[in-house]
Protein backbone atom coordinates (compact mmCIF):
# COMPACT_ATOMS: atom_id res chain seq x y z
CA UNK A 1 0.00 0.00 0.00
CA UNK A 2 1.46 3.74 -1.03
CA UNK A 3 1.11 6.28 1.67
CA UNK A 4 0.16 9.31 0.76
CA UNK A 5 0.57 12.63 2.67
CA UNK A 6 -1.52 15.80 2.07
CA UNK A 7 1.65 17.24 0.56
CA UNK A 8 1.86 14.21 -1.95
CA UNK A 9 -1.83 15.23 -3.03
CA UNK A 10 -1.17 18.72 -3.39
CA UNK A 11 2.13 18.60 -4.97
CA UNK A 12 0.31 16.06 -7.80
CA UNK A 13 -2.76 18.29 -7.98
CA UNK A 14 -0.23 21.72 -8.45
CA UNK A 15 1.36 19.36 -11.21
CA UNK A 16 -2.15 18.54 -12.98
CA UNK A 17 -3.07 22.35 -12.47
CA UNK A 18 0.46 23.43 -14.47
CA UNK A 19 -0.12 20.90 -17.31
CA UNK A 20 -3.91 22.02 -17.49
CA UNK A 21 -2.62 25.60 -17.38
CA UNK A 22 0.35 24.59 -20.58
CA UNK A 23 -2.56 22.92 -22.40
CA UNK A 24 -5.24 25.36 -21.93
CA UNK A 25 -7.77 23.29 -20.70
CA UNK A 26 -9.40 25.85 -18.00
CA UNK A 27 -12.13 23.22 -17.29
CA UNK A 28 -8.98 21.23 -15.56
CA UNK A 29 -7.51 23.88 -14.19
CA UNK A 30 -10.55 25.02 -11.96
CA UNK A 31 -10.98 21.59 -11.18
CA UNK A 32 -7.48 21.17 -9.59
CA UNK A 33 -7.88 24.12 -7.59
CA UNK A 34 -11.08 23.66 -6.04
CA UNK A 35 -9.72 20.28 -5.39
CA UNK A 36 -6.81 21.92 -3.56
CA UNK A 37 -9.23 24.08 -2.13
CA UNK A 38 -11.42 20.94 -0.15
CA UNK A 39 -8.21 19.75 1.05
CA UNK A 40 -7.47 22.20 2.96
CA UNK A 41 -10.70 22.95 4.01
CA UNK A 42 -10.75 26.24 2.53
CA UNK A 43 -14.51 25.01 1.04
CA UNK A 44 -16.06 25.18 4.77
CA UNK A 45 -17.42 27.96 6.79
CA UNK A 46 -14.87 29.58 9.49
CA UNK A 47 -16.51 29.18 12.63
CA UNK A 48 -15.33 31.33 15.69
CA UNK A 49 -15.05 30.45 18.99
CA UNK A 50 -18.12 32.07 21.11
CA UNK A 51 -17.74 32.03 25.28
CA UNK A 52 -21.26 31.47 26.59
CA UNK A 53 -20.88 34.57 29.04
CA UNK A 54 -20.22 36.63 26.16
CA UNK A 55 -23.63 35.65 24.62
CA UNK A 56 -26.87 37.59 25.35
CA UNK A 57 -30.68 36.07 25.22
CA UNK A 58 -33.15 37.86 23.74
CA UNK A 59 -35.01 38.77 26.46
CA UNK A 60 -32.09 40.36 27.41
CA UNK A 61 -31.43 42.27 24.71
CA UNK A 62 -35.13 43.56 25.21
CA UNK A 63 -34.86 44.70 28.83
CA UNK A 64 -31.52 46.52 28.13
CA UNK A 65 -33.78 48.77 25.07
CA UNK A 66 -35.90 51.78 26.07
CA UNK A 67 -39.49 51.16 25.92
CA UNK A 68 -39.41 53.81 22.92
CA UNK A 69 -36.78 51.38 21.37
CA UNK A 70 -38.90 47.90 22.23
CA UNK A 71 -42.52 49.37 21.09
CA UNK A 72 -40.44 50.40 17.21
CA UNK A 73 -38.67 47.30 17.55
CA UNK A 74 -42.01 45.76 18.38
CA UNK A 75 -43.34 47.32 15.40
CA UNK A 76 -40.71 46.72 13.12
CA UNK A 77 -41.21 42.80 13.68
CA UNK A 78 -45.10 42.33 13.83
CA UNK A 79 -45.35 45.42 10.78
Amino acid sequence: MIDLTLDDLLEQLEQARQMAIEERKPTAMIQATVTTAKLLGLDKPVIKDVNADDVQSISDLMNDLSSEQAAITYKNIMG
